[in-house]
């Protein structure tokens, strides 16, 4: 079973359809108890960080997160959240990954919406996927580049499209919206 952390974020509904499609089990769920006995877990993110970071501090999520012991996958606004310092609206994170969150530079091309290109992947979760494969994208704020870095996206700087640490793996693209690249992410994921 698949714990979803539900926490009124976007793209909970879009991440279980893409489960779904897999026939995979999977749960929407706030539950400490529920997401501690989960195989794993994906914490999805649309949203805005100070606002989502009080949410989870509500219910004490930011706690249990970094906590996790089962292969756990941040997307987007999940990503960022499991870093440190986060620009938007000034926001401390759960400090899994020690790099800070940025906004992107020019206001004019901003947010970073569609499909671009990932390249010099290095995790398990882009098993089986080329090298420079697209996905999509949707935000305006993005993860330094560091040593959790696993693959790289170019959108007016250089970024880390995806990260690991230990049972903690993040991308900030939407592998639920990727087409059959995002899909083979979601079953390496299901496969760690």
């Amino acid at each position: 079973m698949i714990a979803i952390i539900k926490y009124n974020g976007g793209n909970v509904n879009s991440v279980q359809n893409a489960l779904n499609r897999l026939n995979v089990d999977s749960i929407i769920t706030d539950d400490p108890e529920k997401i501690l006995k989960a195989d794993k877990v994906i914490f999805p993110g649309v949203g805005e960080a100070s606002s989502t970071m009080k949410l989870l501090k509500e219910k004490e999520l930011d706690l249990l997160i970094p906590g996790l012991k089962q292969p756990v996958l941040g997307i987007c606004l999940g990503m960022q959240l499991m870093c440190g310092k986060n620009e938007e609206g000034n926001t401390e994170g759960m400090g899994i990954f020690d790099i800070n969150v940025r906004k992107f530079p020019s206001k004019d091309i901003v947010p970073h919406m569609g499909w671009n290109t990932v390249s010099g992947q290095t995790s398990p979760l882009f098993s089986g996927i080329e090298e420079s494969s697209d996905v999509y994208f949707v935000h305006s704020y993005y993860c330094e580049l560091s040593d959790f870095t696993t693959s790289v996206c170019d959108y007016i700087l250089p970024f880390s499209a995806s990260l690991q640490k230990d049972n903690f793996y993040a991308v900030q693209f939407h592998p639920e919206k990727s087409g059959i690249v995002g899909n083979q992410i979601v079953k390496n994921f299901i496969n760690l």
